[in-house]
C-alpha cells in the first residue's frame, strides 16, 4: 500500500465524526420544517419535484457527492489554489451584471436549466480561503496599517459587489470576518468604532441627537476623571476630538434616516425600534413591511412549551408567513415544535459552532487555523441575525438559516465551507511532517 493510501485511511480515520453528526442532524431537522411548511397531502410522494421539499431531497443527496468530492482532495489543495478560488468567485459575482437572473427584484442567481445558483453563497468559502491565505503568510503582520487595508480588500471586494444586486443582507455577512481579524492581532480600536457607531445611529434614532451628545459628555468626563492620575489617558484636546466626531456622525444619522434611506428602510427601523407612536401608522406598518416578523412572531409564540405538534401548525398550514420554508423556517419550529424544539436546534447550532472553533483552536498551520475561524465567524453570524430577525429582535435583513433553510445554493455554500474544514483538520496529523 503506497504512502498516500494510507494517508487517505488515516485522514476518513481522523475526520470529526461529531461536527459531521451535527451537520446531519441540522440538515435532517431542517429537510422536516422545510417537508413542513410544503406539504400538500399524505398522497404526494417525497421526491415531488413540483413541492420545495422534493427538491431540497435532491439537494441533500448532491451534497453528500459535494462532501465526498471535497473530503477525497488533498488538503493542501485548498491552500495552493485559494488565490485561484477566491478569483473566480469573483469573476462569478461580476458575470451576474451580465448574465444573471433577476428573481424578486434581485439579480444574484445564475440560470441553468431549471435550477438556479447563488454565486454570493459560495463566495464565503472563497473568501475565507482568501482571507486565510493572506494572513498565514509570513510577511503579513496584521498590525501594520498596510496589511490591515489589503486584509479589509479581501473581505470587501466580494460585498462590493454583492450590495447592488440589490443583496445588502448576504453582504452584511462579510462583516463577520473581523471578528477572526480581531482574533489575529487585529487593533481592538476598529471594533469598538463600529459598536459604537452601531450604538450612535441606534440611540439617535431612539432618543435624538440631543441625548445622545448629554450622555457622551457624560462618558468622557467619566473617563476623563478616572483616568487622570494615568500617563497613557487621551488628552483634553483628544476627548473634544471624540466628542465632535460623535456629534456630527449623531447629526448625519438624522439626515441619512430621513433623505437617504427609502421609505420601506424607514419602516423597518420603526418597527424594529418602535419609533412609530401613532397606533394606527403602527398597526399599517405591521400589515406591510413587517407582515412576516409580525406572523412570524405570532407562529412561534402559538407553539408554547411542546408546540402544536409535527404538520399540525395552524398557521404554518394556513401559510400566514411568507417565505416560511426559506429565510423564516424557525418560525416552524416554534410553532410546532414548541419552546423545547426551538432549545434543541439551538443547543445543536451552538455545540456545532463551538465545536468548530475547538478544531480551529487545535489546527498545527495558521492557515487551517485561521479558516476554522472564518467558518465559526460566519455560521454564528447567520444563527444570530437569522433566528434574531425571526423573533423580532433584529429587523429584517434575508439571510438564511444554515442547513435549515430551503436552497441548493445556500445548503451547497454550507457544506462546502465546513467540510474543507474537516479535512483540513484530518490532515492536521501530517502538518510538519
Amino acid at each position: 500500500m503506497g504512502r498516500y493510501q494510507q494517508q487517505q485511511q488515516l485522514s476518513i480515520l481522523n475526520f470529526d465524526w461529531l461536527s459531521i453528526l451535527l451537520y446531519c442532524c441540522l440538515v435532517f431537522i431542517g429537510w422536516l420544517n422545510i417537508y413542513s411548511t410544503t406539504y400538500v397531502d399524505e398522497n404526494t410522494p417525497l421526491f415531488n419535484l413540483d413541492q420545495p421539499y422534493g427538491k431540497q431531497l435532491i439537494f441533500i443527496g448532491l451534497s453528500i457527492l459535494l462532501i465526498i468530492f471535497i473530503l477525497a482532495i488533498e488538503a493542501k489543495f485548498y491552500e495552493k489554489f485559494s488565490s485561484v478560488i477566491y478569483i473566480s468567485s469573483l469573476a462569478l459575482l461580476l458575470g451576474l451584471y451580465i448574465f444573471g437572473k433577476n428573481i424578486n427584484g434581485a439579480t444574484s442567481w445564475y440560470a441553468i436549466g431549471p435550477m438556479t445558483l447563488q454565486p454570493s453563497e459560495f463566495a464565503k468559502a472563497a473568501t475565507a480561503l482568501a482571507l486565510a491565505k493572506y494572513m498565514s503568510d509570513i510577511q503579513t503582520n496584521i498590525e501594520r496599517f498596510k496589511d490591515q487595508l489589503q486584509a479589509f480588500a479581501i473581505i470587501f471586494l466580494p460585498a462590493l459587489l454583492i450590495i447592488p444586486q440589490p443583496d445588502p443582507g448576504s453582504a452584511l455577512v462579510y462583516a463577520s470576518f473581523f471578528f477572526v481579524l480581531y482574533r489575529e492581532g487585529l487593533t481592538p480600536l476598529y471594533l469598538l468604532v463600529g459598536v459604537s457607531a452601531i450604538a450612535i445611529f441606534v440611540t439617535t434614532l431612539m432618543f435624538g441627537v440631543v441625548w445622545v451628545s448629554a450622555g457622551v459628555i457624560i462618558l468622557l468626563i467619566l473617563y476623563y476623571l478616572l483616568k487622570r492620575n494615568n500617563k497613557k489617558r487621551l488628552p483634553i484636546v483628544g476627548l473634544i476630538a471624540i466628542f465632535a466626531a460623535t456629534l456630527f456622525f449623531s447629526f448625519s444619522v438624522r439626515f441619512i434616516f430621513d433623505h437617504v434611506f427609502e421609505q420601506r428602510h424607514r419602516d423597518r427601523f420603526a418597527l424594529w425600534l418602535r419609533l412609530e407612536k401613532d397606533p394606527k401608522k403602527l398597526n399599517e406598518i405591521q400589515k406591510t413591511i413587517g407582515y412576516n416578523t409580525f406572523q412570524s412572531e405570532s407562529a412561534i409564540g402559538s407553539g408554547g412549551l411542546t408546540g402544536k405538534g409535527f404538520l399540525e401548525g395552524t398557521r404554518t398550514k394556513g401559510n400566514f408567513v411568507p417565505e416560511q420554508h426559506t429565510d423564516y423556517i424557525f418560525s416552524t419550529v416554534g410553532e410546532e415544535w414548541g419552546f423545547l424544539g426551538s432549545t434543541l436546534v439551538v443547543v445543536l447550532f451552538a455545540f456545532l459552532i463551538l465545536r468548530v472553533i475547538y478544531l480551529a483552536e487545535r489546527q498545527k498551520s495558521t492557515f487551517s487555523r485561521i479558516y476554522g475561524y472564518c467558518v465559526a465567524a460566519i455560521l454564528f453570524f447567520h444563527f444570530t441575525i437569522n433566528i434574531g430577525m425571526v423573533i423580532g429582535l433584529l429587523p429584517t435583513i434575508g439571510i438564511p438559516l444554515p442547513f435549515f433553510s430551503y436552497g441548493g445554493s445556500g445548503l451547497w455554500g454550507f457544506t462546502i465551507l465546513l467540510f474543507i474544514l474537516i479535512k483540513l483538520d484530518a490532515n492536521r496529523v501530517h502538518e510538519w511532517a
